[in-house]
C-alpha cells in the first residue's frame, strides 16, 4: 500500500456539507458517507483535524442581515457548530473511529475545551479531533478558525471540502468552458480574485506557508485521493 502525501491534515467542514440534499438539518446517510471516507485516511495512519461550520442549523451573518447584533449572531453560529461536532462524534462512535470534541467556548459538561497540547496528544493516539466553535470570538469565520487551528497543530495542508471540486477560471455552472486549476500560488489566486478562503484565512495561510486544497467532498474518494497526493481538487501553494 502507497504511503500517504501527508501525516496530519486539517479538514475544514461546512455545515452545509452535513445536510446533503436537505433544507436544513443533519442528513445522517451523508454524515455516514463522510465519516466512512475520513475513516479511511485514518487506516492509512493520517492524522485528522477538522473544523466544522454551522450553516445548516444558523449563519451569523444571515442573523446580523436580519437585525440582529453580529456579536449575538456569531455567538449563536458557534453553538451550531458545536451542535454539528458532538453530530459528527457521534456518527463515529458508531463507526467505532475513535474521536473528541473541543470547543473554543467552554461548555465543559457536554464537550472538552480547546487545549493545544491535549489535540495534538488526542492526535498522536489516532484520535480525530474535531474544533468547535470557530474561534471563540465573533467576527471570524469558521475558515479562519481551519487556519488557525491547521497552524496551531502543525498541519502539514489544510483541506477545504467543498461542493465543487476545486478552483475554476470562472463558475463552471454559469461557464462550460470554465478551466479547473490543478494548482495555484497564493499571489496567482490574489491576483485573480479568487475567493478560495475569507480574506482572513487566507492571509494567515499564505504567511505561514500552509497548502490549501480545495475539494469536493461530495465526490466518492476524493479525500483520500487528496492525501495521496493525486490530482484531485486545486492545490493552492507558496
Amino acid at each position: 500500500m502507497s504511503a500517504a502525501s501527508y501525516s496530519r491534515i486539517l479538514l475544514k467542514l461546512s455545515g452545509e456539507a452535513l445536510m446533503g440534499e436537505d433544507s436544513y438539518g443533519i442528513n445522517e446517510s451523508v454524515v455516514s458517507r463522510i465519516v466512512s471516507e475520513i475513516a479511511e485516511i485514518t487506516n492509512l495512519g493520517v492524522q485528522v483535524g477538522v473544523v466544522i461550520g454551522g450553516g445548516n442549523i444558523f449563519r451569523g451573518m444571515a442573523g446580523a442581515a436580519g437585525g440582529m447584533d453580529r456579536a449575538t449572531a456569531d455567538y449563536m453560529g458557534m453553538l451550531a457548530t458545536v451542535m454539528n461536532a458532538i453530530a459528527l462524534a457521534d456518527a463515529m462512535r458508531r463507526a467505532n473511529l475513535p474521536a473528541r470534541v473541543q470547543s473554543a467556548l467552554r461548555i465543559d459538561q457536554v464537550v472538552e475545551p480547546y487545549i493545544r497540547g491535549r489535540a495534538i496528544r488526542h492526535l498522536e493516539m489516532g484520535r480525530v479531533i474535531i474544533f468547535a466553535a470557530g474561534t471563540g470570538n465573533p467576527f471570524f469565520t469558521t475558515d479562519t478558525a481551519a487556519a488557525l487551528r491547521g497552524v496551531e497543530i502543525g498541519a502539514q495542508i489544510v483541506l477545504k471540502a467543498t461542493k465543487v471540486d476545486g478552483i475554476y477560471t470562472a463558475d463552471p455552472k454559469k461557464d462550460p468552458s470554465a478551466q479547473r486549476f490543478t494548482r495555484i500560488s497564493f499571489d496567482e489566486a490574489i491576483g485573480r480574485s479568487l475567493a478560495v478562503l475569507d480574506a482572513t484565512a487566507f492571509a494567515l495561510c499564505r504567511d505561514q506557508k500552509m497548502p490549501i486544497n480545495v475539494f469536493s467532498i461530495f465526490k466518492p474518494g476524493a479525500l483520500r485521493r487528496v492525501v495521496m497526493g493525486g490530482d484531485e481538487g486545486t492545490l493552492v501553494h507558496s
